[in-house]
């Protein structure tokens, strides 16, 4: 491992006014092993042409790739290559590292379909544009050539390479075997001689000299750098990154609802923006230098207001403002930023357009109500909770679980703590009508400031 590199925030770096890439990287905390401890100066330097591996298990990337997109973009603005590869080849068998057992197998259509996900993604953090010259980024499947070799050859070429002894001694390898209910299959046990190829194939074919990856990756790493010596007699390369975890040790970008994807069909805007928004004081900071490319001093200066003044929250919006630009644009980061305003701050709700009220139903609480019964209120029925008759605030507080009872609840309004939309209630008995509804189907109650519940009228 090489010293000297730290994620944690505080640590200043005397980089000068433009700092280079190598003491960006010190800075920013990226480095966690390094077969070569001058790789971040040759990176520095420009011209190294390096790869990232992609797994095409899911039709979209997750927060959890951020880390390593947002290094491939970095290291191409330093003037060197990229290649994401994907793994059309290595997809249909599956990488054991982090897997407690065995991964289902894809399908041929199943990752024909996640590969055509990804792909998109992928060119929103790489510039695969001629304009970029030299540093023109490429996306390459391993599947045009681990699909082709046979695997007679396969096996002389690269198996004779490595010894069972070594294989089993990798970590990924060695945490399934410690564990007999679940053990590894051939299959499995295969994948680092696979991602060991690609990374002679790369070599031969493009030149590249540099594999990057999460820290998990490391054994993979190691063996396509060994391969590559042992038949091209030539000295390539791996770099890892630290393991990105919650404030509590927790793997991130898991949630309680799943991941949280890259793709807006996924996880809406909204959802992820409130995903960095609601990030612990203890990892702001980190996850600031991981995943945006905000400068040294704004950085800084955002250390410094969390442990001054944690209540503000001010390094939480900004990193949710970058990251969700970063993968999402503006619109819909102002839209995000819009309905978390509205929500949970003083903004009016009833701005919201459809789109993003139904992205918050999807993330806050929410009921259904009988549409008639919103609309008994304005026949002038009589409130009774149910059964298609008008329905009061105070029923619709506990319907929404919001109070405990209608004491609870009329003792809720009393004290000025509850909102219909945009409005401070003070009518405990008031019936909800066609008036209150958002876009024709929505009633936002709230709580206090932080207590939200959205009716659907349906």
């Amino acid at each position: 491992m090489l010293s000297g590199f730290s994620s944690r925030p505080g640590v200043v770096w005397q980089c000068g006014a433009v700092p280079g890439l190598s003491c960006d990287l010190r800075f920013r905390g990226l480095v966690h092993q390094v077969t070569d401890p001058s790789i971040p100066e040759r990176l520095e330097a420009g011209g190294v042409t390096f790869y990232y591996g992609v797994d095409p298990s899911a039709p979209s990337l997750h927060v959890g790739n951020l880390l390593q997109l947002c290094l491939l973009r970095r290291l191409q603005r330093a003037g060197n290559r990229p290649i994401a590869l994907l793994g059309g080849g290595t997809g249909l068998i599956g990488d054991p590292g982090g897997k407690a057992g065995e991964r289902p197998l894809l399908g041929e259509e199943e990752l024909a379909a996640n590969l055509e996900g990804i792909r998109p993604q992928l060119a929103k953090f790489v510039d695969l544009s001629p304009s970029a010259g030299a540093s023109r980024g490429l996306v390459v499947d391993n599947g045009a050539w681990l699909r082709a070799i046979p695997m007679v050859q396969f096996l002389r070429d690269v198996g004779k390479h490595f010894t069972v002894n070594q294989m089993v001694a990798r970590e990924s390898v060695r945490a399934r075997l410690e564990r007999p209910d679940q053990g590894i299959s051939y299959t499995e046990f295969s994948y680092m001689l696979l991602q060991a190829y690609d990374f002679l194939r790369l070599h031969l074919d493009y030149g590249c000299t540099l594999q990057v990856g999460g820290s998990d990756q490391w054994g993979n790493i190691v063996t396509g750098v060994e391969l590559v010596r042992k038949e091209c007699r030539a000295e390539v390369h791996g770099l890892t990154t630290p393991l990105v975890t919650k404030a509590d040790g927790t793997k991130f970008g898991k949630t309680e609802s799943g991941s949280v994807w890259l793709d807006p069909d996924r996880t809406s805007p909204y959802r992820l923006y409130q995903f960095f928004l609601n990030v612990e004081d203890a990892v702001v900071g980190t996850y600031l230098r991981y995943f945006t490319f905000l400068s040294h001093d704004d950085i800084l200066s955002l250390d410094e207001e969390t442990a001054a003044r944690p209540e503000r929250r001010v390094a939480q919006r900004s990193l949710a403002d970058e990251v969700c630009r970063l993968v999402h644009g503006d619109d819909e980061t102002r839209r995000a930023r819009q309905a978390a305003a509205a929500l949970f701050g003083d903004a009016p709700v009833s701005t919201l357009d459809e789109r993003t009220l139904r992205d918050v139903v999807d993330d806050v609480p929410s009921s259904a109500v009988a549409m008639a019964s919103i609309a008994a209120a304005a026949a002038g029925g009589t409130a009774g909770g149910g059964g298609g008759g008008p329905l009061s605030l105070v029923d619709v507080l506990v319907l929404s679980g919001l109070a405990s009872s209608r004491s609870d609840a009329r003792r809720a309004v009393a004290q000025g703590a509850i909102r219909v939309n945009d409005r401070r209630e003070e009518e405990p008995e008031r019936l909800l009508g066609p008036a209150d509804l958002l876009q024709g189907r929505y009633v936002v109650l709230r709580k206090g400031r932080r207590t939200v519940h959205v009716l659907r009228a349906e």
